[in-house]
């Protein structure tokens, strides 16, 4: 219950952003699609996104033999309120 409390505030802040949420289940992780935000390969916008506005996420394709490109990125919603509230300001500025 607390995580799933945690995943709708942070879908919540999200919501009004372009990055498209996917549907995600028993998982501390929330995937949002950025093709609407950029053609960049998943691994270069999290390092960019990192860099240039203090956020983290995990490119999917980092966990794939053969990578694919479906351009959704992991965010993780294990945090505070505070900073997953936070989190949903960058993503909405991006």
């Amino acid at each position: 219950a607390e995580y799933q409390r945690k995943r709708d505030v942070f879908l919540d802040a999200v919501r009004a952003s372009r990055f498209k949420i996917k549907p995600s289940n028993g998982t501390y992780f929330q995937l949002l699609d950025y093709s609407a935000i950029s053609s960049e390969q998943d691994v270069e916008l999290a390092k960019r996104l990192t860099i240039e506005n203090k956020i983290a996420s995990i490119p999917v394709s980092v966990f794939y033999h053969n990578p694919v490109q479906n351009h959704v990125l992991r965010f993780c919603f294990a945090k505070e309120e505070e900073t997953l509230l936070r989190a949903g300001e960058i993503i909405c500025s991006i």
